[in-house]
Order: structure tokens, then sequence, then C-alpha cells
């Protein structure tokens, strides 16, 4: 196959692959994956457009991305600014999405063009093939995640360093191209060390392994030159690693992941990040990447088992035909050994990393944690090579079909390697065993990427219900707070809602925290305030759906501030009690009878606050609670069913200052079963059961105050 040819079918490949990526992107992955790292690099990549390292909220505890460090006031992200920067590019093209067809075009290409140079042209083609194929690379490549994009950048070395060697042992090549592939090598080692030092530590090892051998079997002073324009190149990546530190955590020492946690790190022994700590022995190493490396090969590389067999004997053909000695040309076999090297520095270099663990979940399940939904990203690279030795086992295959029909059926001479050969009969045989390989492979990897993709499809439909509120209305001029299910993090789950770098866009997401929101709605003055809540547990990989809602939020401030609610109590119910309660302690209240609508007014003033309604006395001597300056005052109406019973539950942010209180709309629950509640009971109309209900209106005490209701009415018994 000439050349024309080669790159005009390498860019058809890299064209098919940006449009499958493209559609995998949109179509299946809309809200993101549930690998809320995502919503941190879209984030950074905002901020980089934006010209800015950190970013200063006004309120730092109700603006915490997730996965950012807290430095005083300022935050920046845990994670090198590379694969943010690269999506930064798509969004100047005209969405963050066409950054990641790119990227995929890109390792298509760059995978096709490096078997080329380890093989020949026609198994590039395949191997490029293989990868877009690949169910790894379909996926994690349609994700805002640093695994493509990082990979981009090693190919990009291995080709440039394996053209530089090429050169380096033509007479007709000039000095320039050979050192301008040099000098290329090493920037895209570089810049791949600046975004996943490790990833990349463990990718240039068999290239490092290759340079030092070729100078113990051939030095000269070209080829040092070579290598050292390509050492050169990797230092200005390195350096500007080191820079980016030290404008980011004060230390170039210090990368921003290590100061989020100091314990997230390489090696074994004790591990930890937010709270979550293992042991991380070398027992438990081996069998966690043991699991991984062998859902990788059984499940995410084109053809599951069918392609890791093929895989398999393009590296047994290479072994059997590579002889020792000492050679100091570069040779195709050098090529193809660096090529297999991967297999061994990737898989052992992670065996030290404890995210492999981290990432199955439960070793006992496989498909338990991330991995079920994306794979096992951390080997990525491993997609290139085990692509490239497939296509070779998979040519082997066909050249020894393609012989023996031309033995039965031709003339018995195979002649170009590009063409059938033989009689028409022989053609026909051999395309048709092409056929039924292609059929086996694709089979064998629909096989494998169905469920994944069923998976996948069934979270997007999870969270389209989810974010339905934000879908169905235009919010303008806003303020929106979301609530905390997994902790005091923005994006983290909610990667859909995200803020512009400088918290002043249309829409402004934060925090559900309490007497804290009154400083969110100081900082925003003059905006419309919502509350997001939903009613069951956020688990949209388990496949539990939520009902959400957006409610208004509303300030009031006066002397004093008074919530009254309305609550349905069931006809059948046997008696109902109360709790006010505050940081400051709590009191207890019964209730006389059981009325078709229990009336309530909760009043706030000079530091205490009081439940009254009709039937409603105080259980023993205090019939107030002390609140304090910031509190949270929480009413829960406990309403008993005979052996069962549910409550009604309401929490109203106050802080009180110079003589006056402030408050705003309270978050309402209704609890059917207690650990839903606080955080996953929100009383949302229509999601709850006939015989609750409830209507509530905030108010000051001042004969001018404003006042507020809530949107829905309580039900009476029949």
């Amino acid at each position: 196959m000439n050349r024309r040819r080669f790159r005009l079918f390498s860019a058809v490949l890299a064209v098919v692959a940006g449009g499958v990526v493209f559609l995998v992107a949109t179509e299946l992955f809309p809200y993101h994956t549930t690998n809320h790292d995502e919503a941190v690099y879209l984030q950074q990549a905002a901020m980089l457009l934006d010209g800015r390292l950190a970013v200063f909220p006004p309120v730092p505890e109700s603006f915490r991305p997730w996965f950012f460090v807290r430095d005083g006031g300022r935050l920046y992200p845990k994670y090198a600014p590379v694969p943010a920067a690269m999506f930064a590019v798509g969004k100047l093209l005209g969405g963050a999405r066409l950054a990641l067809v790119l990227i995929a075009a890109g390792n298509v290409a760059l995978t096709a063009a490096i078997a080329a140079e380890a093989f020949d042209r026609r198994t590039g083609l395949l191997a490029g093939a293989f990868l877009l194929a690949s169910p790894l690379f379909l996926i994690d490549s349609s994700v805002f995640l640093p695994y493509a994009p990082t990979t981009f950048w090693n190919l990009l070395f291995a080709f440039a360093y394996f053209r530089s060697a090429r050169h380096e042992e033509d007479a007709g090549a000039s000095i320039h191209e050979t050192n301008g592939y040099a000098l290329l090598a090493g920037l895209a080692i570089g810049v791949a060390f600046f975004a996943r030092p490790y990833t990349a530590v463990l990718f240039a090892a068999p290239f490092v392994a290759h340079a030092l051998y070729s100078l113990w079997s051939g030095p000269s002073s070209a080829r040092l030159s070579r290598l050292s324009l390509t050492a050169l190149g990797g230092l200005v990546g390195v350096g500007a690693a080191l820079a980016y530190n030290a404008a980011t955590t004060g230390s170039p020492w210090v990368f921003p992941y290590a100061a989020f946690a100091p314990q997230d790190g390489l090696g074994f022994g004790h591990r930890e990040i937010l709270g979550y700590a293992r042991e991380y022995t070398p027992a438990l190493a081996l069998r966690a990447n043991a699991g991984v490396v062998s859902l990788l090969f059984t499940e995410w590389v084109v053809g599951g088992p069918v392609g890791t067999l093929l895989a398999m004997v393009g590296v047994g053909r290479f072994l059997r035909r590579v002889s020792p000695g000492k050679s100091a040309e570069f040779t195709d076999a050098q090529a193809k050994a660096v090529l297999a090297g991967l297999f061994v520095s990737v898989v052992a270099g992670n065996v030290f990393f404890w995210g492999n663990l981290n990432v199955l979940g439960s070793l006992a399940d496989p498909t338990d944690g991330l991995v079920a939904t994306l794979g096992p990203y951390y080997h990525f690279d491993l997609l290139a090579p085990t692509a490239a030795f497939a296509a070779s086992g998979a040519l082997l295959g066909f050249d020894r079909v393609r012989a023996l029909a031309d033995d039965r059926f031709g003339d018995g001479d195979v002649g170009d390697s590009d063409r059938l050969g033989g009689t028409d009969r022989a053609r026909r045989v051999a395309a048709g065993v092409a056929v039924v390989g292609v059929l086996l492979l694709a089979g064998a990897t629909a096989g494998v990427l169905a469920p994944t993709v069923s998976e996948n499809a069934a979270i997007t439909d999870e969270y389209e219900q989810a974010y339905q509120p934000f879908e169905e209305r235009h919010l303008s001029d806003a303020v929106v707070f979301l609530p905390t299910p997994y902790g005091d993090w923005l994006n983290h789950p909610f990667q859909y809602l995200r803020n512009d770098p400088d918290f002043d866009g249309e829409t402004v997401y934060a925090l559900s925290n309490g007497p804290t929101d009154l400083d969110v709605v100081a900082a925003y003055p003059n905006r419309t305030y919502y509350r997001y809540v939903y009613r069951g547990e956020w688990v949209p990989y388990g496949g539990e759906t939520v009902d959400p809602a957006l409610q208004r939020v509303r300030v009031v401030r006066g002397e004093s501030v008074s919530l009254n609610a309305t609550l349905a109590v069931p006809q059948y119910a046997q008696g109902v009690s109360a709790r006010v309660s505050t940081d400051r302690g709590a009191t207890y209240y019964a209730v006389d009878g059981t009325p078709a609508n229990l009336s309530l007014d909760l009043r706030v003033a000079n530091g205490t606050a009081r439940l009254a309604g009709r039937g409603v006395r105080p259980v023993g001597e205090n019939d107030t609670v002390s609140v304090g300056r910031e509190d949270e005052v929480v009413v829960q109406v406990f309403v008993s069913e005979g052996a069962t019973g549910f409550s009604y539950r309401l929490e109203l942010p106050v802080r009180s200052e110079n003589g006056s209180v402030a408050a705003l709309s309270p978050e309402r629950e209704v609890c059917l079963v207690a650990r839903n509640c606080n955080g996953a009971a929100a009383y949302v109309p229509g999601s709850v059961p006939e015989r609750v209900g409830m209507e509530t209106a905030l108010r000051t005490n001042e004969p001018s105050g404003v006042g507020e209701r809530g949107n829905s009415s309580a039900r009476r018994r029949p």
C-alpha cells in the first residue's frame, strides 16, 4: 500500500472515530457520568478561558466545587490543567465535545501511524480500526476525563520517537527533519507528564530503555544529539508542571493533588482521601490489579477475549521472529519490542497505584464501582499496543488462509501482500474468511459493549428525570440552592449544574447549607432564589429515580419572624407530637386530639423559638428553645398510626443581629422512612401519599412585614 492511500484511509478512519465519539458523547452522556471528575475538568476549562488558575467565590463555604483545594478564600482544582486546556479548545471551536471528537480522531490516526512504523501500513490501518472498535476507547473517549487526552500526547510522543529514529538511519533524510521529530517527541511526552506524571512515566519507560540500548549498541554524535533534543523537550514539560505547582500550591515540589490529599499517592501502606482510607498492601495491590487487567482483556478491548487472543498471536509471532543480538540500526523489531514493553511497564507500574483498587468498588463483584460503567481507564494506554498486535495476529491468520486458498484453488503464488491473490475462487474463499472474522470480532465486541451501554443509558435516564425542573423552565438572574447528598461539594453529584468562574452567571448554584444561605442571599441581593429538592435516594447508578422540584425561596427580616404551617393528619392517626430543636437544645410538645389539619405557628424572637397552635402544649416546664446567632430551627411533627407512622420536618435557617431576625423559606420534608429524612424526603406534591400534605407561610410579625407562602396546600381527610 502506498503512502498516499494509507494517509487517505487513515484520515477516513479518524473522521469516523470522531463522528462515533460525538454521537456517544451527546446521546449516551448528555448529563455526564457517575465519575464526577468530569465537572472538575469542565470547571477548570472555563477558568482557563477566563484566564484564571484559581477562583474566589463570595462565600467559600457555599461555593466549593468537587475536588477543589481550599486555600483561604482561594479555590483551585487538584488536577493539572492540560486536559482542561484541551477541552477549552473545544469550547472555543463551538462546544467542549468538539475537543473529544478531535482527541478521538487523533488517537486513531496516531495508532495507525505507530503500527505502520512498527509493522506495515496494512497492519497500521487495521490497528486504527481495532482501536476505534475497542469498548474502552468508545466509552472513555466520549467523556470529559483525562485518559484519552493524555494518551493522545503519549501516542504523539511514540510516533515522533519512531520517526526520528527512522530518519536517523535514512541517508536521504535531513538533519533538521530528524531533530524536528526528536524535539516533537520530547515536547509531547513533556505535555503528557504535565497532564498525568505517573501515566507519562510508565508509557515512556520502554522508550527510555530503547534509548539507552541504542546509545550502548551504536553511540554517535547524531544519535546523542537526537536523544538529547527529546530529553530537552521532556524537561520543558516537567518544568511547566513544576511552575504550575509553584503558582498553585506555593511549592514546585507539591502537586495540587498532594495538597488536596497528601496520603492519596503512589506506593504501599496507608492511603487516604476525604476520610476514605485503606491499607494498600502488596497482596491487595496484586489482587486488585489482576482483576483490573482481567477485565481489560476480557471485556474492554476489541472483541473482548477474541481480540486478546489475536494480540497474543501477534506478540507470539514477534517473539518467534526476533533474534537476540546487538543492532545499531533502528529496526521494526525494536519498534515492536518497545510497543510490547508497554504491556510490562503499564501493568506493573499500576500495581503501585491504589486507584486501581478504588475503581473496582468491591473486589468480589466486577460489576461494582466505576469500572462497570467506564472500564479500567487507568490502563487506557494499553489499547494502542493491543490494537497493533491484534491487527498483526489477525492479518497473520488471514494471510495463512489466503495462502492455503491459493495452494488449493490457484497457482500457489501468494504474490503482493495487498491483493487477495490466486483465482477468483481463491479470492472468494479469502474474502469469506475475512467477512467471518469481521463478524466474529463485531459480535464479540457488541457482546461485551452492550451491557455497559445499557447501564450508562439507564443512568442517563435517571439524570434526565432528576434535571427535569431545569429543562422545563428558564432561570434568569437566579440563585439555586442545591442539596448535599455526598457532602459539602458543588458538582458532586450535580456536575451538570456548574457556575461560571466569576460566580456571576445567569444562574448561580450554591450549596444549601443552613444559615450560611443567608450569606449567599447577602452576596446576591437582587436575585430570585430557588431551592432544588428531590424525593428519593440519589443513587442513579443503582436504578433509583428521584422526584425533583424547584421551589421558590424568599427571605424575611424583622424584630421577629413566624413560620405558619398547616399539616394534614390522616383520620386513622392515633396521636400527634412535635419537637423543636436548634444547635443549643430541644423542647417537646404534645397535641390534643388528631385534627384533620394541624395548624402550627413557630415564632423566633429575642434569641428563642416557641411553637404554638390550637391544642398544642409543651411537655415539661420549658416551652421555648434557645436560638443561636446563626442557627437552624428544626420542627418535627410525629404522626402515629399505631405500630407505624411518619413525620413532617421543617428546617428554618435564621440569623439574628442588631435586634433583627432574618429567615429563609424552610426546607420541607415528609419522612415516611426515617433513614431518608434530612435530604431525601422533600415534600414534592404529587409524589407523596394522599394522606399527607402541607402548606407553609413565612412572615415577620411587624405590621409592614413581608410574608412568604408555600406553593402547596394541606389535604383534608375525607
